[in-house]
């Protein structure tokens, strides 16, 4: 059913509301999957029931938070400790100076965020974690001297619900998790 428009001096009624907001719901786009605050002075932080059957693709944003040090923020899913293969270019922002890096078969997505005084920093979308399937993961991340790009996969076939981030060094405070599931 397609969305009804209106015009002035139309009377609105339940019906039709009713089917303008099942419409809406069933289109694509983004829909909240789970908010999570992180605690104070944490070493690391779990999101549970993050991932199901429902969607395919999910995106993973950090908002607020500050680190207790400069740090690379890393991605674990579920308990699976192995297998993770990544690759990231990024560039200073003052000599714009180009370099990349890779890791084979480490223990998270090492590359996804930053962390430091200022902010808690990861965006990313991960791509068939609940499913039984390799899980790809493609983001960005900011830090104060420079700007990446990361992308990688997970190489085993496990279905995931959750998640955890860990900073490389120091610790968490504040600052939400928010996972969104890509609508078909």
């Amino acid at each position: 059913m397609p969305l009804t428009t209106y015009t002035a001096g139309e009377v609105l009624t339940a019906s039709s509301l009713n089917a303008n907001l099942s419409y809406l719901d069933g289109a694509a786009g983004l829909a909240l999957v789970k908010t999570q605050t992180i605690g104070t002075t944490v070493a690391s932080v779990t999101v549970t029931g993050a991932f199901s059957a429902t969607y395919n693709a999910y995106k993973i944003i950090v908002d607020g938070g500050v680190g207790s040090a400069t740090a690379l923020l890393g991605l674990q899913l579920g308990a699976a400790a192995t297998g993770y293969y990544e690759a990231a270019v990024r560039a200073n922002y003052s000599t714009g100076t180009v370099d990349s890096g890779a890791a084979s078969n480490t223990t998270s997505f090492a590359r996804a965020g930053n962390v430091n005084a200022n902010y808690i920093n990861l965006a990313c979308d991960l791509i068939n974690p609940f499913a039984a399937k390799y899980t790809l993961i493609n983001g960005m991340w900011i830090s104060l001297t420079q700007g990446g790009q990361h992308s990688g996969y997970l190489a085993d076939t496990t279905s995931y619900t959750a998640f955890t981030l860990t900073p490389a060094s120091g610790t968490l405070t504040g600052g939400t998790i928010k996972v969104y599931g890509y609508k078909a």
